[in-house]
C-alpha cells in the first residue's frame, strides 16, 4: 500500500533551529519539508542511499576511534554512561533532555502540524520528522493520517488470542499478546523466506512497522474496553487523526483529552536507543526478526516496573498521599509523608533518571498544558507542590544524581482528571507511543544493514583477574 504521489521537489538543508554544537553533525540533513510530495516511502528511497554512503564513509574513515573508556562500573552497572549503540531518531541530552532528529520539544509544538491552530502536535507528524529528517507540511501529515487509517485493520484471530486470556490478566500482557497475533501478517517475514536481497530489506519492514503503528491503538483500545466498560467496543472515527482516534476508541469524546492524546502519544514516542524498550526493539530486530516480534518483546520491556510501569506507580502514590493526608496537604505535611516513603526503604515515583540532569522536558510540557486546561486539579496542584518539595529532599539525602521529576511525574494526573483513572492500563498507552520511535528506527536499522548486535560478557572472575594484572602493571 502507497501513499497519494505527489511531485518529488526536495527542499535544501535550511535550519529553523539553533543546534548544539554536538548535535550538529547528527541533525545535518534535517529539513523544512516544503515540497508536495506526499509519498513517505519514496522520500525515504531517495534519502536512503545518502545515508548508507555516509555510514559507510564514517566507518572508512573513522572505525578506529575510540569514544571512550570502559571500567567495572559499568560492566556491572547496567552498562550506564557507556556508549555502544548508533540510533538515528532521536538523541538524548543529560541537561536539554530529547531532541528528536536534533528537535527540542518546545520545537516540535512550534513547528509539526498540529490539528487545530495552537494545538498539539499531530502524531503522524511526528513520524514523518523521525523517519525522514524533516518537518512535514500539514497535507504530508493529512496524506499520512489516511494512510495510516487504510492500515488499521485488525484480524478477528488476533482479538481471538486476547479474548483466550482472564479479563484480569495485566493490560500489558494482553496488550503483547495481541501485537504477537498480528506478527502472522508479517510481509518482511513471507519475503525472508521467499528470498530478499539485503539491500531491500527496509522495504518489507517499511510495510510491516507502518501497518503495526497503524494497528496497535486498535489492539490497546480492544484491551481497555475489555476490561473496563464491559466489552462495548468503538469502531474508528475516519475523520480523527492518530491520537485522536486512539482516544475516541477508548471512549472519549472530549476534545481536550483528543489533545491530550496527541501530545501524550507525540513525547513518549521515542527517547534515544537506550532504554529498555528501544534496545529491547533494536536488539531482537538486529537478529532479523520482523516489527512485530521486535515489537512485542520491547513491549514486555516496557511492562517492568523500572520502566514503562512507573506512570502507574506514580499516580497511586499521589493518591495514597490524598487518601492518608487529604487534598489540601501543607507542604511541611506532604514533606513529611515523602521522608515516611524513603524511610520505609522505598523511592519517590516520578523522580529521577538514568541519563537526565534536570528537569525532563517531557515533564515540563504536560505541565503547561496542565496550567492551560485544568488548572485548578486537585492532583495538578498536589504534583505542582511535589516538584517544589522532593528535589530538595532527594538532594539532602545525597544519594541521588538527578533528583528532578521525569515524564512519568505528570502524565497520570492529566489522565486522571479526563477519566482515565484506571493507572493500571497506563503504560499500554506509552506503548502505542513507543511504537512510532521503535519501528522508525527498526526501519533505518535494515536501511543501513546494521549487524546483529552482539556485545561481549564476562565473569566476575574475569573481572577479578584483570584488575589484578592492570594494577599490578
Amino acid at each position: 500500500m502507497v501513499f497519494l504521489k505527489g511531485v518529488s521537489a526536495l527542499s535544501r538543508l535550511r535550519s529553523r533551529v539553533k543546534q548544539h554544537s554536538s548535535l550538529s553533525n547528527s541533525v545535518r540533513w534535517l529539513q523544512m519539508q516544503s515540497s508536495s510530495d506526499l509519498d513517505l516511502h519514496s522520500q525515504l528511497k531517495e534519502l536512503i542511499p545518502e545515508q548508507q554512503e555516509r555510514l559507510k564513509k564514517l566507518r572508512a574513515e573513522h572505525g578506529k576511534v575510540q569514544l571512550g573508556n570502559i571500567t567495572v562500573d559499568m560492566v556491572i552497572g547496567g552498562m550506564r554512561g557507556m556508549t555502544g549503540l548508533l540510533w538515528e531518531t532521536s538523541l538524548l541530552d543529560p541537561d536539554e533532555g530529547i531532541r528528536f532528529r536534533g528537535l527540542s520539544i518546545p520545537e516540535c509544538q512550534k513547528l509539526l502540524p498540529a490539528a487545530k491552530p495552537d494545538g498539539e502536535p499531530l502524531p503522524e507528524g511526528l513520524l514523518w520528522l523521525l523517519l525522514t529528517g524533516k518537518v512535514p507540511s500539514k497535507a504530508q501529515v493529512d496524506a499520512l493520517s489516511q494512510e495510516l487509517r487504510d492500515r488499521a485493520v485488525v484480524p478477528d484471530y488476533v482479538f481471538k488470542a486476547i479474548d483466550a486470556l482472564p479479563v484480569s490478566a495485566h493490560p500489558m500482557t494482553q496488550f503483547a499478546t495481541g501485537v504477537m497475533a498480528l506478527q502472522v501478517q508479517s510481509g518482511f517475514q513471507k519475503a525472508y523466506e521467499k528470498g530478499i536481497s539485503k539491500l531491500k530489506y527496509w522495504e518489507p519492514t517499511y510495510e510491516d512497522a507502518l501497518s503495526l503503528i497503524a494497528r496497535v491503538p486498535l489492539v490497546a483500545s480492544y484491551v481497555y474496553r475489555r476490561m473496563y466498560k464491559d466489552g462495548k467496543f468503538i469502531p474508528m472515527d475516519d475523520s480523527l487523526d492518530y491520537g485522536g482516534n486512539f482516544s475516541h476508541m477508548l471512549g472519549f469524546s472530549s476534545h481536550q483529552m483528543h489533545e491530550l492524546m496527541r501530545l501524550y502519544v507525540t513525547i513518549h514516542s521515542d527517547h534515544e536507543g537506550g532504554n529498555v524498550s528501544a534496545h529491547t526493539g533494536h536488539l531482537v530486530g538486529s537478529a532479523l526478526s520482523d516489527p512485530y516480534l521486535s515489537f512485542a518483546a520491547a513491549l514486555n520491556g516496557l511492562a517492568g516496573p523500572l520502566h514503562g510501569l512507573a506512570n502507574q506507580e506514580v499516580l497511586l502514590w499521589i493518591k495514597s498521599v490524598v487518601e492518608e493526608c487529604g487534598e489540601n496537604i501543607s507542604k511541611e505535611q506532604l514533606k513529611d509523608y515523602v521522608w515516611k516513603t524513603l524511610n520505609g526503604g522505598k523511592v519517590v515515583p516520578g523522580f529521577g533518571h538514568g541519563v537526565l540532569r534536570k528537569t525532563d522536558p517531557r515533564y515540563m510540557c504536560q505541565r503547561e498544558f496542565a496550567l492551560k486546561h485544568l488548572p485548578d486539579d486537585p492532583l495538578f496542584k498536589l504534583v505542582s507542590q511535589l516538584y517544589e518539595v522532593v528535589p530538595p529532599i532527594l538532594t539532602e539525602l545525597g544519594k541521588v544524581k538527578n533528583p528532578w521529576p521525569n515524564v512519568d511525574a505528570h502524565s497520570g494526573v492529566l489522565l486522571n482528571h479526563f477519566g482515565l483513572t484506571e493507572a493500571r492500563y497506563y503504560t499500554v498507552l506509552f506503548g502505542v507511543s513507543r511504537s512510532i520511535g521503535i519501528c522508525s528506527q527498526l526501519i533505518w536499522d535494515r536501511a543501513l544493514g546494521l549487524p546483529l548486535e552482539r556485545p561481549k560478557s564476562v565473569t566476575m572472575d574475569w573481572l577479578e583477574n584483570y584488575c589484578k594484572k592492570a594494577k599490578a602493571a
